[in-house]
């Protein structure tokens, strides 16, 4: 069945990194787009970019353009979310995401537009 596993996050200081991994199965990642998505206490899940199929297409949503970006390694079946200077306003938690009939990537995609997510992994980042 369709699988996606983060993993990767943690407790990190301001203007720190760390890199998030979605390691997928069940389907073939190279065919389907990728939505990251983090949802802070309190707040709605909001979108933080995505990849297209064969790495088509790519967006970032204002907040992190610049800051994070988004890579695929299709023989590990894996989708990464490498993230620099990190903020405070970056702390949530971090869910990738999928949708079987989608290839495009569009940022501006909704959390429930896609089908598929994991259980989501935490990043706190402070001081």
């Amino acid at each position: 069945q369709v699988r996606l596993v983060e993993s990767g996050g943690g407790l990190v200081q301001p203007g720190g990194s760390l890199r998030l991994s979605c390691a997928t199965s069940g389907f073939s990642l190279e065919d389907y787009a990728i939505g990251w998505f983090r949802q802070a206490p309190g707040q709605e899940r909001e979108g933080i970019g995505c990849i297209g199929n064969f790495d088509s297409s790519l967006g970032y949503a204002d907040s992190v353009k610049g800051r994070f970006t988004i890579s695929t390694d299709y023989v590990e079946n894996t989708v990464y979310l490498q993230m620099n200077n990190l903020k405070s306003a970056d702390t949530a938690v971090y869910y990738c995401e999928t949708r079987l009939s989608e290839t495009m990537c569009d940022p501006n995609r909704d959390w429930f537009w896609y089908d598929y997510w994991g259980q989501g992994t935490q990043v706190t980042v402070s001081s």
